[in-house]
């Protein structure tokens, strides 16, 4: 494979990567020309939503073709484009063989969430001082525990493992918590999301993991639960109170995730009908907000 890079101004990165699209390139990325340095920019977006922005100040673009001619034509044309004003070719170069299976294996290494618990991709030796794992490799679904709102999502599980009761897990993502949940004694799990993938991706890994859960869209999610765990985003969040809380048995625990520390008045306004939401840990910025019924 080629690869051919482009410098583009931010106004330029979507037409750029239309007309790349159009020349059938095999895959276009975008980054931030001038990142690891002063000017570079953070760009947060959420999940579902339209990105805040379509690249950079000085956005670089990389576009993969099959062979080095398709490239340079790619190039030529686009340089002859009036789009292409004030942008730059950087040139074309070879893409060396990979493997790239182990290249990608190589960059998840096991997950510590306690001192005896681990997150392991299956690739991995389990960790000499694990006493409780959960085997789980990167895929389409959100939760490989290498996200600090995963990780104090697993770390309270393992704190409060007596009892755990019936539990939700609601958006459940790739359906680690609800795995834990199951390796700490919970026997009645509900995992639910909306996204189809995300509903196989947790059965997959249920029976990976050798436990047992029932997994589907939300409307699954039927009575009270002595623990719901959601590990979501604040806006989410904050338009599902109402329907979370009422899930929530009468003493049982609400676990939430997915909050910046600023974030944290948003949610307990949100709650404060149905619960009093308190910060119970907190990593990175990220803050994990809990309550009892």
């Amino acid at each position: 494979m080629f690869e051919l890079c482009l410098m583009c101004p931010e106004d330029r990165v979507e037409a750029v990567s239309d007309a790349l699209d159009a020349l059938d390139a095999l895959s276009v990325s975008v980054e931030d020309a001038d990142a690891q340095t002063d000017a570079e920019q953070a760009l947060f977006g959420e999940p579902g939503m339209p990105p805040p922005k379509d690249g950079w100040q000085r956005s670089r673009m990389l576009a993969l073709f099959p062979t080095d001619g398709a490239a340079r034509e790619a190039a030529t044309l686009l340089a002859a484009q009036d789009f292409f004003a004030g942008c730059q070719v950087l040139g074309v170069t070879q893409v060396p063989d990979q493997d790239w299976v182990r290249l990608t294996q190589s960059q998840f290494a096991p997950v510590e969430v306690t001192p005896e618990f681990w997150i392991v991709p299956t690739w991995h030796e389990v960790p000499a001082q694990a006493r409780q794992i959960i085997r789980l490799d990167p895929g389409l679904a959100f939760g490989t525990g290498t996200h600090p709102t995963t990780r104090m999502c697993l770390r309270w599980i393992a704190r409060h493992s007596s009892p755990l009761g019936r539990v939700l897990d609601y958006g459940c993502g790739s359906g680690i918590l609800a795995i834990g949940a199951a390796k700490y004694g919970a026997a009645d799990i509900d995992a639910v999301d909306i996204d189809e993938a995300a509903v196989v991706s947790t059965r997959l890994n249920a029976q990976a993991n050798g436990v047992q859960l029932k997994a589907g869209l939300p409307d699954q999610a039927q009575g009270l639960y002595q623990t719901v765990l959601a590990n979501i985003l604040a806006t989410p969040l904050k338009v599902l109170a109402p329907l979370l809380c009422a899930h929530v048995a009468e003493g049982g625990s609400l676990v939430l995730a997915g909050i910046l520390e600023r974030q944290a008045d948003e949610l307990k306004a949100a709650y404060a009908p149905y619960v009093k939401l308190d910060v119970s840990d907190c990593e990175d910025g990220w803050i994990l907000m809990t309550a009892t019924r």
